[in-house]
């Protein structure tokens, strides 16, 4: 038992990313579902906020045990009607997640979802929307983190998008 916890020690040492992690902009991160392996990375981000966009994604003890010891709020987005992992994410998740990312108390935020492709991937293009990103760039961006396992409802998603539907001010920075 010693020596398994010692083992643990060596391994959290290493700073390494969950996997499709990325920045988004500044205090807001993109990523799969963490394990063990990427929490001394995590701490480094120094988060306010987890969102799980996967059902279960914030039950997992790890993590929630995790959030608890950093002081991390962690909340789960999902469309309680669809639990399927291939329907896209709901209009209603998306808004709310945007409504998170761009509330500046909640901030550093990061974005999870099981593989951090298509949920965390359609959330962050309709930021970029938001942002007013032409599609070819968002579409770029969503492709390269899905590697190469594209969903093109999601990307009819995030083109049809109303981004009227996200009250932001003017003045945000994000924007």
């Amino acid at each position: 038992d010693k020596r398994e916890r010692e083992g643990e020690k060596s391994i959290m040492s290493f700073l390494i990313p969950p996997p499709t992690y990325g920045m988004v902009a500044d205090d807001i991160y993109r990523s799969g579902h963490p394990t063990l392996l990427n929490f001394s990375f995590l701490e480094t981000l120094k988060l306010s906020t987890i969102v799980s966009l996967t059902p279960g994604g914030a039950s997992d003890e790890k993590l929630k045990t995790f959030a608890e010891e950093q002081k991390i709020t962690l909340i789960e987005l999902v469309d309680s009607k669809s639990l399927n992992p291939w329907k896209p994410i709901s209009e209603e998740v998306v808004v709310e997640c945007l409504h998170l990312i761009l509330d500046q108390d909640r901030l550093p935020i990061l974005l999870m979802s099981r593989q951090g492709r298509h949920r965390a991937g359609t959330v962050v293009g309709c930021l970029r929307k938001l942002q007013r990103w032409n599609l070819a760039s968002i579409f770029e961006e969503y492709h390269k983190y899905s590697a190469r396992k594209f969903r093109s409802q999601n990307e009819q998603f995030i083109e049809l998008f109303d981004t009227d539907l996200v009250n932001v001010p003017s003045d945000h920075p994000l924007l």
